[in-house]
């Protein structure tokens, strides 16, 4: 049963049409994921249906009685009020009819937020959207309304959350760029693509492999009008008249064809920026330590960095992680200890607050020149207006002020803006916040190739499983332990150590058994080799076939065809080889859940 209906809704803003004619219907126990690119118009979808924000056209209608709790991307407060007088005030404005103080109390200090009696003019950016999801959490509701509830959320706090909603009972409408909360959260995913929507039964997994189909399709089809437009052209152009019902329903036919809404493959954004040469000597820490207000954040930390390292940090909200990088990076010193920098490391820091412009009425285009008018990539010297088309900031976004982009635009234009330095060491303090998931693919496979070394401060599980082959993670008293893998084996190998019961000590006779390590995922070169073996077997088919062919025209060419049917046979062997590889690599995906 729809409790709510979106009919034929339209928006736009600054000329964009972000809502186009969009229909949706939501049922009392759907579960949806909204997707799209940065400024597609996913916030703005949220805010229609929540009705903070009036449509241009169509309108939204909802049942008798039906409560609705939403949760902003950017959530204000009343600072003349306290924190919890504020999530108290939200909870109590919904027909709520019962004390709520002390539930509210303990659910802000679940999420991080340990003195809910102060000013939120004391909290950050990310400790204000914990404190307003509490309250929206709270809020006795038939539909949840959430953008981007995972972000500034630790680890622990996105699990919490994902099994809070996996067995929540009402309706869920989000946004989230997190891959492995959207798989386990939703049952449907709803896409907009260039103003229009598509809907999907199914979580993010499914729909990867439908979304495929449907552009397949799409692109098939816009091809075939395509020649055929062109057929009727050329038809037109003889000098074609309607002097039959025929005539006129081919001229008929070859208008609609012209005048059609074309199907254009996707864009997606393009990073090759180039890295700068990074030498012998890297960055190394040597006992390194950090406190304040007399609480030590780490301490007698060391590590030198190797090329090609890539790190993911780890641990609860408030702990150090982002003072750790930043003293990394040389933005603050250090307490104790020693940082020692090699001549050639040239640091990018993207972090987690965009690194505010100057003007905000300062243009696209002319906040990328600061950095440079033109840079060296992999496809030679590239201009600055070219570097913001390949992060899509088209013509005239390039000429929009800062002030007018979306968040998520923003924080692409801050990723581009760092990348445009050409780096060699790339630090990313919480780099999948507010990041469409198409950048965060991009961007993954981005740093798959970049030759230098990776840092990224992260709570995005499947971002570290992607991307980082060790983890530091914050221990207790300050201590920084390391895990060879990305988050899987962090888990696996840290948070079971800890739960496990401990053991009585061991006599000295008595041998330690080393637990025997669980395989949880594709090996760095295991995943390489299986996302290469396809095309490779393609290839040797077709070489197979091409060999089949060239023996057949060469049958009385003795010393030719013994010259070929050489080559087939290996060439038949290193298929039967690689189809062998593939069926043992796949056997392995498949038990890996994957």
């Amino acid at each position: 049963m729809n409790i709510l209906n979106l009919e034929h809704i339209t928006k736009s803003f600054e000329n964009r049409v972000l809502l186009d004619d969009v229909t949706l219907g939501i049922g009392d126990t759907d579960k949806i994921g909204v997707i799209g690119v940065n400024g597609t118009g996913k916030s703005t979808l949220l805010s229609v249906t929540a009705g903070v924000l009036e449509p241009d056209g169509g309108q939204v209608v909802q049942g008798n009685g039906i409560r609705i709790s939403y949760l902003s991307q950017n959530p204000e407060f009343d600072e003349s009020r306290t924190i919890l007088e504020n999530v108290a005030q939200t909870i109590h404005g919904k027909e709520t009819f019962w004390d709520t103080t002390g539930e509210a109390r303990a659910l802000l200090q679940k999420l991080g937020i340990s003195c809910p009696d102060d000013s939120p003019a004391v909290l950050s950016g990310g400790q204000k959207k914990r404190a307003a999801l509490a309250a929206a959490l709270l809020v006795p509701c038939d539909l949840l309304i959430l953008d981007e509830p995972t972000n500034h959320l630790d680890s622990d706090m996105i699990e919490w959350l994902e099994d809070y909603l996996i067995r929540y009972r009402g309706a869920i409408l989000m946004v989230t760029h997190d891959r492995y909360f959207l798989d386990s959260v939703t049952d449907q995913i709803v896409e907009i693509d260039r103003g229009k929507l598509y809907r999907y039964a199914e979580n993010y997994s499914g729909y990867l492999e439908l979304r495929q189909q449907r552009l397949d399709y799409a692109l098939a089809a816009e091809r075939k009008m395509a020649a055929l437009y062109k057929k009727d052209l050329a038809w037109i152009q003889r000098g074609a008249r309607a002097r039959s019902t025929k005539q006129k329903a081919h001229i008929r036919r070859f208008e609609e064809l012209r005048d059609r809404d074309r199907i254009i493959e996707e864009r997606n954004v393009s990073i090759n920026a180039l890295t700068s040469r990074l030498g012998g000597k890297t960055i190394e820490l040597y006992g390194i330590a950090k406190g304040y207000g007399g609480r030590m954040l780490f301490r007698d930390f060391s590590y030198i960095f190797l090329k090609n390292d890539r790190i993911g940090i780890i641990g609860p909200n408030g702990c150090g992680k982002s003072t750790l990088v930043k003293t990394i990076a040389g933005m603050i010193p250090p307490d104790e200890g020693e940082i020692a920098v090699g001549q050639t490391v040239k640091i990018g820091y993207f972090g987690q607050e965009n690194e505010p412009p100057k003007d905000e009425t300062e243009r696209v285009i002319d906040y990328v020149k600061d950095i440079a008018e033109f840079i060296r990539t992999e496809d030679g010297l590239t201009s600055a207006s070219a570097m913001c088309e390949q992060f899509l900031f088209d013509s005239n976004m390039q000429y929009t002020p800062i002030a007018k982009l979306s968040g998520g635009e923003k924080r692409r234009l801050y990723l581009l803006r760092v990348l445009m330095a050409a780096p060699n060491v790339l630090i990313l303090d919480e780099p999948t916040n507010d990041l469409d998931i198409q950048t965060l693919q991009i961007l993954e496979d981005y740093l798959d190739r970049f030759s230098g070394i990776v840092i990224a401060v992260s709570h995005d599980r499947y971002f570290l499983d992607r991307v980082v082959n060790r983890v530091f993670y914050f221990d207790r008293d300050g201590i920084i332990g390391r895990v060879e893998g990305a988050y899987e084996e962090y888990r696996a190998r840290v948070l079971k150590e800890e739960d496990a019961p401990k053991e009585p000590a061991r006599t000295q006779k008595t041998q330690a058994v080393q637990p025997v390590r669980v395989k949880k995922k594709l090996s760095y070169h295991e995943q390489r080799e299986y996302d290469t073996i396809e095309e490779e077997i393609d290839r040797l088919q077709e070489e197979v076939k091409s060999l089949e062919e060239e023996i057949l025209s060469a049958s009385s060419d003795y010393l030719r065809l013994q010259e070929l049917t050489e080559k087939k046979e290996s060439a038949e062997e290193k298929l039967e080889e690689r189809m062998e590889r593939f069926l043992e690599l796949q056997d392995l995906v498949d038990s890996l859940g994957g």
